[in-house]
């Protein structure tokens, strides 16, 4: 059976972040809400996790459990995404502000694809 385009749009999403999660920790460091511990082991542990998500989603015999596990990533990084947005809304950037709140309604229709990927073989 072939990988749908989501599936396949959000394997490569977690792919490309997964990537920048571990090369570029620091980029991540300013949206860690204060309350989350060890910010820069939970960043590189998030990375390896979407790596482990983008793998798993475009292997058949990993799909339904990478789709479970990559909605459940989706929803856990999601105070990450609110703080991103909360922050640039106290600052003058405007590509900054649009790219922060445009983020925030793109994680539904991701989650609707990883939870589609766990009901596909």
């Amino acid at each position: 059976m072939s990988i749908s385009r989501g599936t396949r749009a959000l394997a490569g999403i977690f792919a490309v972040s997964g990537v920048v999660h571990l090369v570029r920790p620091r980029f991540y460091e300013p949206l860690m809400p204060a309350w989350v511990p060890a910010h820069r082991e939970v960043i590189l542990g998030s990375g390896v996790a979407e790596l482990a998500c983008a793998a798993g989603l475009l292997a058949p015999p990993t799909r339904r459990v990478a789709g479970l596990a990559s909605a459940a990533l989706l929803v856990g990084v999601f105070p990450g995404n609110l703080k991103m947005a909360a922050d640039a809304a106290g600052t003058d950037r405007t590509a900054l502000k649009a790219a922060a709140f445009a983020r925030l309604p793109l994680q539904w229709p991701m989650i609707r694809a990883a939870l589609g990927a766990s009901r596909r073989p």
